[in-house]
C-alpha cells in the first residue's frame, strides 16, 4: 500500500504518524534511488521517522477513521480477553501486541491484565511489575489512537468506551 503525503498511520513505538513528505534521502549510506517516507508522530511534532517505502506496509497501518473507531467501540464487548497462565509466554505476547497495535490484540491484553490485577487483589497480592507496565503501554497505544480518530483527548477515551460500551449507544 502506498501511503500519500497527509495519512495518517499507526506505528508500534511512535504511535499515530502523519506522511509529512516522500522523498529520497541525501545523507551517507543512505540508497539516493530508494524512496522514503517521512512521519512525523503527532505526540511529537519534533520528531522524525524515515522508513523506506516497500518495508512500510511492514511496520504500519493506516489509522483509524472516526467512524472505524465507533465500529470498533462496539465491536469491543466481543473482543475476549487473551488468558495466559505461564509469564514468559504472557510477556511475549505482551511485547508482540505491543508491536503490532492491532486495536484487537491492545484490547484483548487490556482485559487480560486487568482481569489478572483483580484477581490478585482478591487474593491479596499486587499486580506483577509486567503486568502494570504493559497495561499502561496497552492502554497509551489504543487510547492515543481512538482519541485521534474521535477528536479526543487521550485521558477521555477510557471513560468514553465504558460509558459507551455500558449505555450500548454512542453519545450525543
Amino acid at each position: 500500500m502506498m501511503y500519500e503525503i497527509g495519512d495518517y498511520v499507526v506505528k508500534p513505538g511512535n504511535g499515530v504518524c502523519r506522511v509529512e513528505d516522500i522523498l529520497h534521502l541525501d545523507i551517507s549510506g543512505a540508497d539516493k534511488k530508494q524512496l522514503y517516507y517521512l512521519f512525523i508522530p503527532i505526540s511529537d511534532h519534533n520528531q522524525k521517522v524515515y522508513v523506506p517505502t516497500h518495508t512500510a506496509d511492514e511496520n504500519f497501518r493506516k489509522a483509524m477513521s472516526e467512524k472505524e473507531a465507533w465500529d470498533f467501540i462496539e465491536k469491543i464487548p466481543t473482543i475476549g480477553e487473551l488468558w495466559i497462565d505461564n509469564e514468559k509466554l504472557r510477556e511475549r505476547r505482551y511485547k508482540e501486541a505491543v508491536q503490532s497495535c492491532v486495536p484487537e490484540d491492545l484490547v484483548a491484553i487490556i482485559k487480560m491484565t486487568y482481569l489478572r490485577k483483580k484477581k490478585r487483589t482478591e487474593q491479596g497480592k499486587k499486580s506483577t511489575v509486567s503486568d502494570e507496565r504493559y497495561f499502561r503501554l496497552e492502554e497509551s497505544y489504543l487510547y492515543s489512537e481512538m482519541g485521534f480518530a474521535l477528536n479526543k483527548e487521550k485521558d477521555e477515551v477510557c471513560r468514553l468506551i465504558i460509558d459507551t460500551v455500558k449505555s450500548g449507544k454512542k453519545p450525543v
